[in-house]
């Protein structure tokens, strides 16, 4: 089985916060899986603003249901991120194809759901005053700590600079 990161949405509900997911899972090579039913459409043109001109180097796949997608997907390694995980999503061992759950802004992903798979509930730590990350920063947190783990093999990890070389800083 091959490194692979899936980004999976259940009802999602902010066309903007799908967008800026959808630009993150076309920059690291991850589908995005989206489990219906969507708060927007996705023709929505802020949803495709948001995705700039990533929307064709990226896969999305849609879901009816949440017993849909795991019909078509019965061995999937997924890891549920809930802010009422057990354990940090950095204690998780990311390995072979993986598949990133997140629930709707406004509620998460159900309990019942959370319950069956207690194992693979995790959390990004914040502190205990406040509710929530925003849903897109949340998927970038938790697909570049699986991306840390791979070391991030396969991917860029030096750039260049446009009218100077680094051999130019100062010592």
């Amino acid at each position: 089985m091959a490194d692979k990161i899936h980004i999976v949405l259940y009802q999602p509900e902010i066309h903007a916060n799908t967008g800026n997911i959808s630009r993150t899972c076309a920059v690291i090579g991850a589908d995005l899986h989206l489990i219906r039913p969507l708060g927007f459409s996705t023709d929505d043109k802020h949803l495709r603003r948001a995705g700039l001109d990533y929307w064709d180097k990226m896969t999305i796949r849609y879901y009816d249901s949440a017993d849909d997608f795991f019909s078509q997907h019965p061995d999937a390694t997924v890891y549920y991120f809930t802010t009422k995980g057990r354990k940090r999503h950095t204690e998780a061992n990311y390995s072979g194809e993986v598949y990133l759950m997140f629930g709707p802004e406004s509620r998460g992903l159900p309990e019942e759901l959370l319950l069956a798979h207690p194992e693979q509930c995790v959390r990004i730590p914040m502190l205990p005053t406040l509710r929530s990350l925003n849903l897109s920063n949340s998927v970038a947190v938790a697909a570049y700590e699986v991306l840390r783990q791979w070391s991030f093999e396969g991917f860029q990890t030096e750039g260049k600079l446009h009218h100077h070389t680094w051999e130019d800083a100062a010592p």
